[in-house]
């Protein structure tokens, strides 16, 4: 159980658990389950690490911790030193579209970059320094210098040499003239304070540049990153990063069901022919450090007049092994299926968030093994409970009764506890009420 905690991370668990969200920070302090799909994400990334690179599917129903796998996802890759983002497709954010909607999502992963010291977003600028600060150390070692200054001119010829040369490695790549002479640029700029032109290339390297004319200005390149070529930059940037000293790039998709939902059927296969493109550079070896992830319902994947199975290529694909069943699974094919968390596993993360609560507001833990086994019995002792409450509805509303009973002592635990499970049993019905009326209309 959870013994030494910071505040900063009981903090964030509370909040974003009440809200209905999953946290950011804290993570290792109430992973429960899940065992297997972690074991198998570690073995992934060791070799992602060593150069392969890695597509996965995490489909499940509403509720049955998609978004919570990929947080597991990225706190592991913290952990082997990748440098990762998150991204959430929405309506205006896509893998392919026109007016800006697919080089979108590549500006939204830009600004969320994040690495084990900067788990917050934001860390394009700190990687492209740190790389700078690796090549000029390299420099000062290979040439036995204790210190060294930029008015040096042998210092900065030699720093600027071994930069070429591993920029040269980019060169070959679709986009990766531009792309490195983007970077040697930010060299300039970082030793002169140039902090203009150090902007104008961190918006380049963001895809928030909007015309090939401005770009040309600013920075003297011919091509800017936009909806046609945002993924060939992505490569690019896993490559890159490997450069700094990371082992890799992560990338998490969450959402996916706003793909799904696209109504123009042509625009929603355009969409589908991104993911075949990266699936097929990915299991053929064309792209190096990644490991990506999709996050999205049943529908997304089956359904076969919208979803991912409409396409017959990427059906071909993602089919599940028919040898599995859900004793025996194969967790090395692309689709892993993720299924609530059991009660078992449920009445243990309670424990875990009754002990963080009490840890947070400096009280005596006072809930006992007995109140949470009766809660979680009330709760799951209704006929369709299992189906329609999800755990975190359970978790959110355990954390609401928690905060009441910490400033009301005096409060009848027992009571408050059944008034959770009656809330939960209103809004589930509430729930199978509106989706009844949905499909009817749909008939």
């Amino acid at each position: 159980m959870v013994k030494v905690i910071r505040k900063k991370d009981s903090s964030a668990i509370l909040q974003s658990l009440a809200g209905g969200v999953v946290p950011r920070t804290g993570l290792e302090h109430i992973i429960v389950g899940r065992r297997q799909e972690t074991e198998q994400v570690m073995g992934e990334l060791a070799q992602v690490k060593d150069g392969a690179s890695v597509i996965k599917f995490f489909i499940g129903d509403f509720g049955s911790g998609k978004s919570f796998m990929l947080s597991i996802v990225r706190h592991i890759a913290f952990k082997e030193r990748f440098v990762v983002a998150d991204v959430d497709f929405t309506p205006e954010r896509r893998l392919f579209g026109g007016e800006g909607k697919a080089v979108a999502t590549y500006s939204e992963f830009m600004k969320n970059l994040s690495t084990a010291t900067r788990q917050d977003g934001g860390a394009l600028q700190t990687i492209i320094e740190q790389w700078i600060t690796n090549v000029q150390f390299a420099v000062q070692q290979e040439n036995n210098m204790t210190d060294f200054s930029y008015d040096d001119p042998n210092f900065v010829a030699s720093v600027k040499m071994k930069i070429s040369n591993v920029l040269s490695q980019l060169e070959d790549l679709v986009g990766g003239f531009d792309f490195a002479k983007i970077l040697a640029s930010y060299f300039d700029a970082y030793i002169q304070d140039n902090r203009h032109l150090q902007t104008c290339v961190l918006r380049w390297l963001r895809g928030e540049y909007a015309t090939k004319t401005e770009a040309r200005n600013d920075l003297g390149v011919r091509d800017i990153i936009d909806d046609q070529n945002w993924y060939d930059y992505l490569k690019l940037f896993s490559k890159f990063v490997t450069h700094v000293g990371y082992s890799g790039l992560v990338i998490n998709f969450d959402e996916a069901i706003n793909l799904y939902k696209i109504s123009h059927a042509q625009t929603r296969e355009k969409n589908y022919e991104i993911i075949l493109s990266m699936f097929n550079d990915i299991t053929q070896g064309k792209a190096e450090h990644m490991y990506v992830t999709f996050a999205g319902t049943s529908e997304f994947l089956e359904d076969e007049r919208r979803g991912l199975f409409s396409y017959e290529a990427l059906k071909r694909r993602l089919v599940t092994n028919r040898f599995e069943t859900a004793e025996f699974r194969d967790l090395t094919q692309p689709v892993i299926r993720l299924s609530t968390l059991r009660k078992e596993e449920l009445f243990v993360l309670l424990q875990k968030i009754t002990t963080i609560h009490s840890i947070h507001h400096g009280y005596q833990e006072n809930i006992t093994e007995h109140d949470l086994k009766g809660f979680l019995m009330a709760i799951y002792s209704r006929p369709g409970a299992e189906t329609m409450i999800t755990p975190g509805e359970v978790v959110r509303d355990f954390i609401g009764a928690l905060n009441v009973l910490h400033q009301n002592p005096a409060m009848d635990r027992t009571t408050i506890f059944k008034k959770v499970s009656d809330s939960l049993h209103q809004s589930s019905e509430q729930t199978a009420n509106v989706l009844q009326r949905f499909q009817k209309t749909n008939q």
